[in-house]
């Protein structure tokens, strides 16, 4: 069965270059211009969007450890106000 699709693959077409109606040539079928201005804005907005993304993640990342180090700076003068030195304290 395989062997059968890798030959149906790999099998060229009969005529290759009279792919086109009649009438028609490459340049008529091509995305042209626009389809380039296009295919390139949506590579530059896709490319802002990634950009503002990763900045957006990072922000958040970084409140998350300010927090994460006021609450632990909390917790530690909580501790020093009840009496518990620490491990380390005699």
């Amino acid at each position: 069965m395989h062997h059968l699709l890798l030959a149906l693959t790999v099998t060229p077409s009969p005529d290759p270059t009279g792919t086109l109606r009649p009438g028609l040539s490459e340049d008529q079928v091509t995305p042209g211009t626009w389809g380039f201005v296009l295919t390139a804005f949506i590579v530059i907005l896709t490319t802002f969007l990634i950009v503002d993304m990763v900045r957006r993640i990072r922000r958040v990342r970084y409140r998350a450890q300010v927090e994460e180090a006021r609450m632990a700076a909390e917790a530690g003068d909580q501790a020093d106000e009840n009496g518990d030195a620490g491990p380390g304290a005699r």
